[in-house]
């Protein structure tokens, strides 16, 4: 059984600031993110003690929190790698070409991302889609729910309101486009290629 570990954050707690403000990446990522890891930690736990025991009557509740808290621990170590203070600006090259004939123009991907955010009650993800082979924007409630089976999250943006209700209120837009400004389209690229060194 793996244990899971919280990974450091890539950058400094403050580094994200205006856009994201040094107490909620502290919050955010000691406390939430540890959480995840630690409910996963906890329900791997709990399963490999059902099967040697053979009493698997909390089995379905920990599977369930293997998938929430699972999802939960992916996405945020993905949401904390795809930011960077040198953040912002449009993908280029591949990326940028695959996002134009995936969804017609980098105005038409961002507008659909922004409203799957905006509807979204966890996370705003641009994925990449084995089966069609094609990128593909996916709103996700809570951490698990809407997702599209054997798809690759290549960004990921979170809209729980502990991301941004500390910075921003109930201003979810605004901190969307303050998202925005520190996306690290260089790591996104580099999920993108991965995903087609892998599928494609």
């Amino acid at each position: 059984m793996t244990d899971h570990e919280l990974p450091p954050l890539p950058y400094e707690y403050d580094a994200l600031e205006p856009a994201i403000s040094e107490q909620v990446v502290t919050w955010h990522h000691d406390t939430h993110h540890q959480g995840y890891v630690d409910g996963l930690n906890s329900a791997e736990a709990e399963l490999a003690e059902n099967r040697e025991s053979g009493e698997f009557g909390s089995t379905p509740g920990a599977l369930s929190n293997v998938t929430h808290n699972g999802c939960g621990h992916y996405l945020h170590t993905l949401f904390w790698e795809n930011m960077s203070p040198d953040g912002g600006g449009e993908p280029e090259g591949e990326l940028a070409d695959r996002i134009e004939e995936d969804f017609g123009s980098y105005e038409g991907w961002k507008g659909e991302f922004e409203a799957a955010a905006g509807a979204a009650g966890g996370w705003a993800l641009l994925v990449y889609d084995p089966v069609s082979k094609q990128l593909r924007n996916v709103a996700v409630d809570k951490h698990d729910q809407g997702a599209l089976w054997g798809a690759h999250p290549i960004l990921a943006c979170d809209v729980w309101e502990h991301s941004y209700y500390y910075d921003y209120g109930p201003d979810r837009g605004s901190f969307i486009e303050g998202f925005f400004d520190v996306v690290d389209w260089d790591k996104v690229d580099e999920e993108y290629q991965k995903c087609l060194g892998h599928f494609e």
